[in-house]
């Protein structure tokens, strides 16, 4: 499958606040706070949650000053985006990489969903402020990134819609964008109300995602050959 395009311009992180990657002390150091800052965001996001941790507790985790920190994230929820931005593109290139042509489109997309679901099982507390937070962002330093990263997941959606309807699997009249933006939304409204759970089972959520996207589709499947509609009552 060919992935969306991604842009070229690298992270807002890297753009705003650190120069070209390449040798130097200076580049180094840089480097080396965003790492700590990234991992203390982490660990006190997970100790503590969302509203208790603090950006002043955060920067004096990663043992930088408070405007230090401010130079790569304007608030926690920048934050957030800071340490899972990059971890979404590669959870999407890993989700779609591999789709069996052969499935049914709700297969494929459950198929696809599920690497999201196993990832998100893996770290809930921090999913689940993810996945609060994801709603409304746009903006921030990396509120582009993170929008941008949402369009490739829609693209790939889009083009294993696509794919169905050149095979005659699904209706060709709908136009394919439509489509792959409701099922992302049933997917996005699906993985926030399993992760709400007490223990999230990945297995039983992506089960779940399956029989709510063939229901979805049901009515998108062209009628078989030969097979007629059923009368009108009269």
């Amino acid at each position: 499958m060919r992935p969306p395009e991604r842009s070229r311009r690298g992270s807002t992180a890297e753009r705003g606040s650190l120069p070209a990657r390449g040798g130097g002390l200076r580049e180094r150091n840089r480097q080396d706070k965003l790492a700590r800052i990234k991992a203390a965001t982490r660990e006190l996001f997970d100790e503590l949650g969302f509203d208790r941790a603090t950006t002043r507790a955060i920067a004096e985790r990663a043992h930088v000053g408070l405007g230090t920190l401010f130079n790569y994230a304007d608030d926690k929820r920048d934050l957030v985006f800071l340490i899972f931005n990059e971890e979404l593109d590669r959870i999407t290139d890993t989700a779609f990489a591999a789709v069996d042509p052969h499935l049914t489109l709700a297969e494929q997309l459950a198929s696809a969903f599920g690497v999201f679901y196993r990832e998100f099982a893996a770290s809930p507390t921090l999913s689940r402020i993810l996945l609060q937070e994801m709603t409304f962002y746009s903006h921030g330093k990396l509120a582009g990134d993170f929008q941008r990263s949402k369009r490739r997941t829609i693209g790939f959606v889009e083009q294993l819609v696509a794919a169905a309807q050149r095979a005659g699997r699904l209706r060709a009249n709908e136009d394919p964008a439509v489509l792959a933006l409701s099922l992302f939304f049933l997917y996005s409204g699906a993985v926030r109300y399993w992760i709400a759970g007490e223990r999230p089972n990945p297995r039983k959520g992506v089960e779940e995602l399956r029989r709510m996207l063939e229901l979805h589709l049901r009515s998108l499947v062209p009628p078989s050959p030969g097979r007629s509609r059923p009368a009108r009552a009269r």
